[in-house]
Parts: structure tokens; sequence; C-alpha cells
């Protein structure tokens, strides 16, 4: 029989009213409430992190293939590229990358009842994947490419269509200024969806139509686009392969990813990793000191004891043991229940959505969960290794404590 775990079970869960009794509960509460704000502090910034990236990535894909204009803004009006075989290649045999779109932007201004607002016009062909932004399209539908000049409708936003008074199927002006002839080109569009991102940057200056319509303003060839949109398998390798496409690609083309272009967004979402190591530094010192100083109340308490149990000879190691078990024992029970509180709240909020927030400042209108497992069971695992670890430290007590003293302790 393991005689330290046999007397730290006894201790533990000994029924009677103490003021130890009262410690461990408030241990076991403060351990749980460690590893839940932990848990839930991770499923909250991958969410985050997640949910945007997603919406940025849906709209502009993972990198960007364009002609290369130094000083020049990646969000601005592109200079034209000709489809290019070689480059195609290039970009379809590299086997990182998913899928390639073709795309063009004019700055236009669009009229409706003598309201004006100026926005850049996403040009896409019928071979576009609507997938990704299909999503967010809240009224109407997707537009058709299938008129032989080009398709006369138009995918605005909510934001533009509030600004504008602008409601589905009105027949709006859009005018195209040239900025070599100095003179400006109006056509008549419908209306046919209203999308909306939650993206501030995308919906107050976005719309899509069809790129056949400013190669004709631009007076560009069949061939000509703007550039390339890409996909990748594995969104983390974006900084990578846009520099590897840089080097590989014709020298006048250039490869960015979507984090150069809007890097205003993914700084936001690096100083959630800031925040959530903040809140882990935080929760673990709370949970060691409060597990450290439960230790010591619990040693003091039984100074008594251990004095009988070093008269009877049992040797220093045996009484740690004893403290050290029962430590563990609060340590397990506090992690168990952090676990099951924290991943119940999680669940909670994403089957229900209870959280709702401010989808202008926080690009989503309800607070994202992603839940990923193996770093929930690496919080619960690192947590119950790290306080078993400052554990020893109040052990050390025991070995000052002399028995004629402690049997006489009050």
């Amino acid at each position: 029989m393991n005689l330290s775990l046999f007397i730290a079970q006894r201790i533990a869960f000994n029924r009677q009213k103490s003021f130890s009794r009262f410690i461990i509960r408030l241990s076991v509460t403060a351990t749980a409430f460690s590893v839940t704000a932990m848990i839930i502090t991770l499923a909250f910034v991958n969410g985050f992190q997640k949910t945007v990236s997603e919406k940025v990535f849906s709209f502009w894909g993972h990198i960007r293939v364009q002609h290369y204009q130094a000083n020049k803004s990646l969000t601005a009006e592109e200079t034209p590229i000709a489809k290019n075989d070689t480059a195609e290649f290039i970009l379809k045999q590299d086997p990182s990358i998913k899928q390639i779109q073709a795309f063009a932007t004019k700055s236009a201004v669009l009229e409706n009842k003598k309201e004006i607002e100026g926005i850049l016009l996403k040009g896409i062909d019928d071979h576009y994947d609507s997938s990704q932004l299909k999503r967010f399209i809240q009224k109407g539908r997707w537009p058709k490419f299938n008129d032989s000049l080009y398709s006369k409708e138009i995918l605005i936003s909510s934001s533009i269509a509030d600004e504008l008074t602008i409601i589905l199927n009105d027949t709006i002006h859009i005018s195209f200024i040239s900025s070599d002839e100095l003179k400006s080109s109006t056509r008549k569009l419908k209306v046919v969806g209203i999308f909306k991102t939650g993206i501030e940057e995308y919906d107050k200056l976005f719309a899509i139509g069809d790129i056949r319509l400013i190669r004709r303003i631009n007076n560009w060839k069949d061939d000509q686009i703007g550039g390339y949109e890409i996909f990748l398998k594995d969104y983390h390798q974006m900084d990578s392969t846009a520099s590897k496409l840089t080097t590989e690609l014709p020298n006048e083309w250039m490869a960015s990813s979507i984090k150069e272009v809007y890097p205003n967004i993914f700084d936001w979402l690096n100083v959630q990793d800031v925040n959530r190591n903040v809140i882990f530094i935080v929760m673990s010192i709370v949970a060691i000191i409060n597990l450290i100083t439960c230790l010591l109340i619990l040693v003091l308490e039984r100074t008594r004891m251990i004095g009988i149990l070093k008269a009877i000879g049992a040797a220093d190691m045996v009484i740690e043991k004893i403290f050290l078990y029962q430590a563990s024992l609060i340590t397990l029970a506090g992690v168990g229940f952090g676990f099951i509180i924290g991943v119940g709240i999680c669940l909670l909020q994403e089957y229900t959505g209870l959280i709702k927030l401010d989808e202008s400042n926080y690009y989503v209108s309800v607070a994202p969960i992603y839940i990923i497992w193996w770093q929930v069971l690496a919080v619960c695992a690192g947590t119950a290794i790290v306080c078993f670890l400052s554990l020893i430290i109040p052990t050390f007590i025991i070995k000052k404590i002399q028995p004629i003293k402690a049997i006489q302790f009050r």
C-alpha cells in the first residue's frame, strides 16, 4: 500500500468542516477559473482570426499577382497584364496553389436619385468561382455574364445601397473617368444583388461587375486583365509562396500576400495574440500562487500530524508526498472542472450566439468560436504540470519541522 497516497486521500476527502476544507474548495475553484479563462480565450482568439481571415480571403484570395509599379497603392487601379500561358502554367504547377482567378478594378462613381458615391468596381468573368462570395449576399442573386457584349448587372454592398437609397432591381448610373483622355463614360446597370461582408474596407468601397465592361472602358484587349487572385491550400504559406512566385513570374509582375494589401486588418488580428498571451500569463500566475498558498496552509494546519509521523519514523520524503498527492488531487479537480466549464461555455456560444458584437468595429456580428482540441488539451496538461512543479517548493518547509515542537503545536 502507498502510505502517502492513502493518507492524502483521507485528508482530501475528509467531510469534517474545517478551514482546510474551505481552502481546498477555494483552490479548486481558482484553478478551474484559470483553466476556464484560458480555454475561452483560446477559442475566441482562434474564432476571430479564422472568421475574419476567411472574410478577407474570400474577397481577394490569399495572394494577388499583378503588374509591378513602384510606390503605387495595391488597392488602386491596375496596369493591365496579358494572360500569359507560361505564367499560368507556373501558377497551376505550384503544389501549394488551389485556385487562380482573373480580375480587374476600375474607379467609378455611382449615381442614384441625384446622390453619388465613389466606388472601385471589381470586374470578374463567368469562370469566377462565386461560392466564396455568395454567402455574403443578403438580397438578390449573383450577376449573370451571358450577355454577348458585357453583363449589365452589378452587385453592390448594403452600405452603398443605404447611402444611395438603392433597392434590389434598381437601375443605376455608373460613371467612369478616363485619366488619359480626361473624359467620363456613363453606363446603366441593374442592381441584382446586395452583399455585406462586415469588413468596412470592402463594404464601403467595392462593387462587383463584369470585367468586359472594364476592358471596354479602358480600351483593353480581350486577353488583358488587372491581375490574378490566388487561393492557397494552406493560407499560412502566403508570405513564402508570394516570395517564391515573385522570383518565378515575369520580371514586370509581382506577387503580394493579402497581408500586404490590408495590413491594418492583420495587425489587428495579431494584437489578439498579445491579448491571449497576457491572459495566459496572468491566469497561470493566479493558479500557481493560489495552489502554493493552499499547500502552505495545509502544511501548517497539519503540523502536529507531521510531527507524529516523524516521531514514529516516517521519512521526510514520505510526508512530502502526502501533500504533493493532496495538491495534485486539487490541481486535477480544478483542471477537470475548468475543462468542462470552459468547453461548455464555448459550445453554448457556438450553437446559440448569445454574445453579440458591433460588426463595424469587430468585423463580425456574433463572437466567433473555434475550438482546436489539441490546444485545449495542451492548456489542461500544461497547467497541471506547471502547478505540480511549483508545488514542490512549499514542501521543503516539512524538513524544517521538528517532531517535539510540532507535537506541542496548537
